[in-house]
């Protein structure tokens, strides 16, 4: 085997490689600056979506938690617990639900 099949089997190889690597895709998105716009803000739009839905299922949780820990009316933390659920009512305003009357 001589040089020239040598090299003519690595530029084989690296286009394969290069092939599977997508390059070619890639390159024709950063040449379209519409369609990486447009990719970008589909992309930006449905991360925000799920770190909205995500921190509202985790407040949801720990509202929930914290709902239940100050029913126990625990005698230390939980009037720390209800002023917190107070606090966390007052800023819901008509809004939201009433988790937790305490009385003082």
């Amino acid at each position: 085997m001589n040089s020239a099949d040598k090299l003519q089997q690595q530029v084989e190889r690296i286009a394969d490689h290069l092939e599977r690597a997508q390059l070619a895709e890639y390159v024709q998105l950063i040449n379209s600056p519409r369609r990486l716009i447009l990719s970008n803000l589909l992309a930006g739009t449905a991360r925000g979506v799920g770190i909205a839905i995500g921190v509202t299922l985790f407040s949801a949780t720990i509202v929930y938690v914290l709902k239940q820990i100050g029913a126990l009316d625990l005698p230390i933390i939980g009037h720390y617990i209800a002023d917190l659920l107070e606090a966390v009512q007052f800023q819901m305003g008509d809004r939201g639900f009433i988790y937790y009357q305490h009385q003082k």
